[in-house]
């Protein structure tokens, strides 16, 4: 129901010294919201909390061969060492064995699969299913960009002999399940400045 605006009138709650609410009438002129500071405080922090209850984050990270054999793995969740060999080899028996013509997105237990080939390898991240797909597949792709950057033309046999440096790589541009950077070039110099250190 819609009330003309001249009659419309609402109940603003303040608090006087004693805590008590009291209500005093405000005319839909008024241009501002008076808040008590306590209540902004309280907002705040709810929702601050309903932000991270609802975060999203990226479970794993897989780089395997045509062949399975795993090159790198990188897990943001607590797993059995069983356990991982287990997912490995269902993500790659998911990823090898589906057809080109498909999307690039598959749903792997309660959660989804985002993969992408480059030559030999398949790089499929695991995230929950109400991520944003595309977002991720460019996250795959930077992350190759990087490589190709850092090794100057990657191949398999340079993420074989230099896996250390591939993880420092991984852990710059994502941290705890979380994309950390997205600047090539910042991870690029961040890398340079490592080197220099050795």
């Amino acid at each position: 129901m819609v009330y003309p605006a001249h009659e419309q009138v609402q109940s603003l709650v303040l608090f006087d010294r004693g805590d008590q609410p009291k209500a005093e009438p405000r005319s839909s002129s008024s241009s501002f919201l008076a808040l008590d500071p306590r209540f902004l405080h309280t907002l705040i922090i709810f929702l601050f909390a309903s932000s991270l209850s609802l975060s999203k984050m990226i479970r794993f990270i897989l780089l395997q061969n045509r062949q399975g054999k795993t090159r790198l793995a990188k897990y943001y969740v607590p797993l059995e060492e069983s356990e991982k060999h287990k997912v490995e080899y269902e993500v790659h028996r998911l990823v090898v064995n589906r057809d080109p013509k498909f999307t690039n997105f598959v749903e792997f237990r309660t959660h989804k699969v985002i993969y992408r080939r480059y030559a030999g390898l398949f790089f499929s991240i695991c995230v929950d299913i109400t991520d944003n797909e595309l977002a991720y597949l460019e996250c795959i792709h930077l992350f190759v960009e990087i490589l190709d950057h850092f090794f100057s033309n990657v191949c398999e046999l340079d993420l074989v002999f230099n896996f250390h440096k591939v993880y420092l790589i991984l852990d710059e541009f994502i941290l705890a399940g979380e994309l950390q950077e997205t600047s090539k070039k910042a991870i690029i110099e961040r890398m340079g400045e490592l080197e220099k250190l050795e």
